[in-house]
C-alpha cells in the first residue's frame, strides 16, 4: 500500500464524514420542528415511541442525533423518562437505514438495470441537480433538497474512494493479523466502540467498516463484535451532551448506555455459547456491505425486542445509578441542546416568555394597589419581580441569540425577533412598576392626600392600563390578533386621558384645590402609566406584522390607526367608557 492509496484513504474518509454531516444537517433543517415537535408529543404508548425513534433517525440519518434531541427533552420537561426509553431503543433501529444505503455500493451485476442501483452509476446525477439547486435557487425548501442531494453524493463518493484506497492492504499480512486479533470477541467489541466514540456516528462507523470489506479480508468473525461495540461507542455522544443536565437527562443517557452494553453482553454471550457447541461455518467466510447491514439491524432489532418488555427495569435501574435531588431551575427548559430543534426550543422559550409576561403584569397591579394602601412588604416584592425580569430578559435574549448562530427557517427566525421583542417591552413594564411604587411610597412618607378627584382620575387610568395588560397577555400567550387588535384603539385612549387629567390638575391648582408638589407626583404617575401602554401598544403591533409577515402579508399595521373604520370604532367605546363619563 503506497503513501498515495494512504492519502486517497485520508481524502475519502473526510469526504465521507462531510457528506454524512453536510446531508445530516440538511434533514434536520428541512424536517423542521415537524419531526421533533411529534416526536416529543406522540410517545403516549411504548410502541408509538419505537416506531418514532425508528422513524426521526431514519430521516435524520443519525441515532446519536435523536438521542441527544431525547435528552434534550427529558431535560427541558417535555418528555419523561418512560417515553425517552422506547425512543432511544427506536432509534437503535433506526441508525440501520444508513448502512442498508452504504450496502449499495457492493452491487455487482452485468444488467444495466441492476448496475444503475450502484451509487458510483446514479451519484453524479444526484450532485448535478444537487449544486443547481444549491447554488442557483434561492427558495430556500429547494437550497435543502440540493444540500440533502450534495451530503450524500459526496458521502458515496468518499465510500468507493476508501473502498479503492484500501484493496491493496488484502496482500498486506500485517493487516490480516491485526483483523485476526479483532476476532477476539473482546478485543473487537472495545476497537468497535473507540472508533465510533471517537468519530461519535455509529452510521459512519458502521461505513468505514463496510469500506474495509472491499479488501476481502473481514470475515463475520471479525465484524460481528465490531458492530455490537459500535453500538457502545454511540452512547459517548448522549453521555456528553446530558452533562450539565438535570437527572432526567442524565437518566436517559445512562439508559441508552445500559441498554447498548446490555445487549452487547447478552446477545454476545449467547452467540459465542452457542458457536462453542454448533461452530458455525460462516465465521470464518468474508462479509460483505450487504452482510454488514444485515448484521447490523439484526443485532439492533434483537436487542430491542430484548428490553421491550423491561423498560420499567431500565427505567429503575437508570433512577439507582443517578439518584434524585431537590433541585429546580426556572430556566432549565432553556436548554442549548434543542438548538439542533429550533421549533422545540422556540416552544420553550415562548412558555418561558408568558412566564415573564404574567410577572411584569402582576408587578404594574400591586404597584397601582399601593395607592390606595401602601405596604411595605409589596414594595419589597415589586423590587423583587423587578430583579427577576432583568434575569429573564438575559436569559431568554442569550438564548435567542444563541439559537440565531444556527439554520433557521423563516417561520423560526420570525418568533425569534418576535421573542426579543417583547421581552425588552415587557422588561420596560417591569422597570415602570418600580417607578410607579417610588411615587406611591413618596404619597405615603409624605402624607401627600390626594382629592376624590384626583384619586378617582388615577384609579380610571390604572383600570384602563389593566384592560390594555389583559388584551396584551391574552396576544401574547395565544398570539391572538383580536386581542391584539384591540391594544392600539385602547393605547390612543390613555394617551388622550392622561392629557386631560394633566388638564383638570391645572384647574384644581387654580382653585387651590391641590399643590404644586402633589402635581408633580400626578404628572410622575400618569406618565409612567402612559408609557405602560405604549410598551403593550408595541408588544401588540410586534405580534400583528410579524403574524402578518408569516402568512406573507408584508404590509405593516400602519392600517391599524384612527383612519381605519374598526379602529375608530374601538376607539368611540374606549374612550366613551374612560372619557367621557
Amino acid at each position: 500500500m503506497s503513501i498515495f492509496n494512504v492519502l486517497s484513504l485520508i481524502g475519502g474518509l473526510s469526504l465521507f464524514l462531510f457528506g454524512m454531516n453536510f446531508m445530516g444537517d440538511a434533514l434536520e433543517k428541512r424536517a423542521g420542528g415537524s419531526l421533533q415537535t411529534v416526536l416529543s408529543r406522540i410517545t403516549s404508548s411504548k410502541w408509538k415511541g419505537l416506531i418514532l425513534g425508528i422513524a426521526v433517525t431514519a430521516v435524520i440519518q443519525s441515532s446519536s442525533a435523536t438521542t441527544v434531541m431525547v435528552v434534550g427533552f427529558v431535560n427541558s420537561g417535555i418528555m419523561v423518562l418512560s417515553q425517552a426509553i422506547n425512543v432511544i431503543m427506536g432509534a437503535n433501529i433506526g441508525t440501520t437505514v444508513t448502512s442498508w444505503l452504504l450496502s449499495l455500493t457492493g452491487i455487482e451485476s452485468d444488467n444495466i438495470f441492476v448496475s444503475l442501483l450502484k451509487p458510483s452509476s446514479f451519484t453524479p446525477v444526484l450532485a448535478l441537480i444537487g449544486i443547481i439547486l444549491y447554488m442557483f435557487i434561492k427558495n430556500s425548501r429547494k437550497k435543502d433538497i440540493g444540500q440533502i442531494l450534495l451530503g450524500f453524493s459526496v458521502l458515496m463518493f468518499g465510500m468507493e474512494a476508501m473502498s479503492d484506497a484500501v484493496k491493496p492492504l488484502k496482500d498486506i499480512p500485517e493487516f490480516q493479523n491485526i483483523l485476526l486479533m479483532f476476532s477476539n470477541p473482546i478485543l473487537g467489541v472495545a476497537a468497535g466502540a473507540v472508533l465510533t466514540a471517537i468519530i461519535q456516528s455509529s452510521s459512519a462507523s458502521v461505513g468505514i467498516l463496510q469500506a474495509l470489506c472491499s479488501t476481502g479480508q473481514i470475515t463475520f468473525g471479525t465484524a460481528i463484535p465490531i458492530i455490537m461495540g459500535q453500538n457502545i461507542g454511540t452512547c459517548v455522544t448522549a453521555l456528553i451532551s446530558s452533562i450539565g443536565a438535570n437527572k432526567g437527562a442524565k437518566r436517559s443517557a445512562v439508559v441508552h448506555l445500559c441498554f447498548n452494553i446490555g445487549g452487547t453482553i447478552i446477545w454476545l454471550s449467547i452467540f459465542e455459547f452457542i458457536n462453542m457447541f454448533v461452530h458455525f461455518n460462516f465465521m470464518g467466510d468474508k462479509i460483505g456491505v450487504m452482510g454488514i447491514a444485515v448484521v447490523h439491524t439484526l443485532f439492533n432489532v434483537l436487542c430491542t425486542l430484548t428490553f421491550l418488555p423491561l423498560t420499567k427495569k431500565l427505567e429503575k435501574l437508570a433512577c439507582i445509578i443517578v439518584k434524585d435531588d431537590q433541585k429546580n431551575q426556572k430556566f432549565e427548559i432553556l436548554d442549548t441542546r434543542l438548538y439542533a430543534t429550533p421549533a422545540v426550543a422556540l416552544e420553550n422559550c415562548g412558555k418561558i416568555v408568558i412566564n415573564m409576561a404574567y410577572e411584569a403584569v402582576d408587578s404594574i397591579r400591586m404597584a397601582c394597589n399601593l395607592f390606595s394602601k401602601y405596604d411595605n412588604s409589596i414594595a419589597d416584592s415589586i423590587l423583587k419581580s423587578e430583579a427577576d425580569i432583568d434575569k429573564y430578559e438575559d436569559k431568554i435574549g442569550n438564548y435567542l441569540l444563541g439559537l440565531t448562530n444556527y439554520s433557521l427557517s423563516e417561520k423560526d427566525n420570525i418568533e425569534t425577533t418576535k421573542y426579543l421583542h417583547i421581552i425588552g417591552d415587557l422588561e420596560r413594564i417591569s422597570d415602570h412598576a418600580v417607578n410607579l411604587m417610588n411615587s406611591a411610597k413618596e404619597i405615603n412618607s409624605k402624607k401627600l392626600i390626594f382629592s376624590d378627584s384626583a384619586k378617582s382620575e388615577i384609579e380610571k387610568m390604572c383600570s384602563a392600563v389593566n384592560e390594555i395588560m389583559d388584551y396584551t397577555l391574552k396576544a401574547i400567550t395565544n398570539d391572538d390578533l383580536t386581542a391584539a387588535s384591540e391594544v392600539g384603539p385602547l393605547e390612543e385612549v390613555i394617551d388622550a386621558l392622561k392629557k386631560k387629567l394633566q388638564k383638570n390638575h391645572i384647574k384644581r391648582l387654580q382653585n387651590n384645590g391641590c399643590t404644586i408638589e402633589m402635581g408633580f407626583v400626578l404628572s410622575d404617575i400618569t406618565t409612567v402609566l402612559e408609557r405602560i401602554s405604549d410598551h403593550c401598544n408595541n408588544i401588540a403591533l410586534c405580534i400583528i406584522d410579524l403574524q402578518r409577515e408569516s402568512l406573507g402579508l408584508h404590509q405593516q399595521s400602519k392600517y391599524l390607526k384612527k383612519s381605519n373604520p374598526v379602529f375608530q370604532q374601538k376607539y368611540e367605546e374606549y374612550y366613551n367608557k374612560y372619557i367621557s363619563i
